[in-house]
């Protein structure tokens, strides 16, 4: 008999790992609450990059970037990834000095994809930006990819594969069953409990509430991350630009609209599952780009959205196996930057679910390190 699987959260991580569960033989189930893609995964910046990763998801982001580069193999859609490169631009000496500090880090760390641009070499790769800035780091074969056709061509080949998608379908509780299953109640008269041997949270903000039903610990909020997209422009830019000091993530699109985000925060009801823009720190973000780019003062701003993201703690995100549970494996706390990392979690969640070692180093993402008591025990149990 097929192993069974279901999935809580239909967003890009949960649909990676479907669709990969359900290659590797599982019977896979994705419960979502709304629609596939409904909140951050269906409306972020779109950013494929390696560049200024954490240390320790650089080994995800370069392993995710060879499966961007055969995506359509994989799942019969390239999901409009464009290598286009990214660029963080310094303004200023100091900035400077960080973007060749962070080089050699990552040049430590045994990776060679980040690379010093001079004044000049910046100036050519783009022109548009403004004369005071001096420099930048690049990671040439980054880029960007269209999110909503990403995840529904991740969708469609884990359907293909055999899972089966519930859509608007909440989960309304989480029992384990005698053998060291799972069951979930849910609030579809049609579908008062489903029954699996794994359960897989990809639930993306609202995962901290799923781990607290279940006694884990983990610092994460949901944030309402906003983007601005502008009229149409004649075309004056390729990669995909930041800031060394400022939140920015700058993009020209291929119609000509520039997509200006970054990570600022927006307004939030998690309990209503609306997100607002903010005005305030839309205008932060507007200035960070005019800063750069000031010739574009006079261009308007078009559409404005914010999508709700889990944002843990310390910045990246909550991948491994329980350790209070059995057969409970988390994949979520992406934090605004797990868009590219979707092309390789779904085998990470795959491996947990084989009860094989991932490739992959995932010992950082691991949930015990939010949790006070487990780490004095590992503490103890190393000394």
């Amino acid at each position: 008999m097929k192993p069974t699987a279901l999935v809580i959260g239909g967003g890009l991580h949960g649909a990676s790992a479907a669709t990969q569960l359900a290659r590797s033989g599982f019977r896979v189930t994705v419960v979502e609450k709304n629609y596939a893609g409904r909140h951050a995964s269906g409306v972020n910046a779109g950013g494929v990059r390696r560049l200024g990763r954490h240390p320790a998801e650089i080994p995800l982001a370069v392993a995710a970037l060879a499966r961007w580069q055969r995506l359509e193999t994989l799942i019969g859609d390239d999901g409009g990834f464009h290598p286009c490169g990214q660029i963080k631009v310094a303004e200023n000496d100091e900035d400077m000095a960080r973007l060749v500090s962070r080089a050699a880090e990552v040049r430590e760390l045994g990776f060679d994809h980040e690379i010093i641009l001079s004044r000049e070499e910046l100036r050519r790769r783009v022109p548009a930006v403004a004369p005071h800035c001096v420099g930048a780091l690049a990671c040439d074969g980054d880029g960007a990819a269209n999110p909503y056709r990403t995840l529904t061509a991740w969708r469609r080949q884990s359907q293909r594969e055999g899972a089966i998608w519930r859509e608007g379908v909440q989960v309304t509780r989480v029992d384990r069953v005698p053998g060291g299953g799972w069951r979930l109640s849910t609030d579809h008269p049609d579908l008062p409990g489903l029954d699996a041997d794994w359960l897989i949270n990809c639930a993306g903000g609202w995962a901290g509430g799923l781990c607290g039903a279940l006694d884990e610990c983990v610092a994460m909020q949901p944030q309402a991350l906003m983007l601005t997209i502008t009229e149409r422009v004649t075309p004056f830019l390729g990669p995909v630009i930041g800031s060394a000091s400022r939140a920015l993530s700058f993009k020209q699109m291929d119609n000509g609209s520039v997509m200006i985000g970054g990570g600022i925060a927006g307004c939030i009801d998690t309990g209503g599952e609306h997100a607002d823009v903010r005005l305030a720190g839309l205008a932060q973000n507007v200035q960070t780009a005019l800063g750069l780019f000031p010739f574009m003062r006079d261009v308007r701003v078009v559409r404005t959205w914010a999508g709700i993201e889990g944002v843990t703690g310390d910045g990246i995100p909550v991948l491994g196996l329980s350790w209070r549970h059995p057969r409970l494996i988390h994949s979520f706390g992406y934090s605004a930057h797990g868009f590219q990392l979707s092309a390789i979690t779904g085998e990470i969640v795959r491996d947990l679910a084989l009860e094989r070692e991932p490739a992959l180093p995932i010992a950082p993402f691991d949930i015990r390190r939010f949790d006070s008591s487990s780490a004095a025990a590992r503490a103890s149990h190393t000394h």
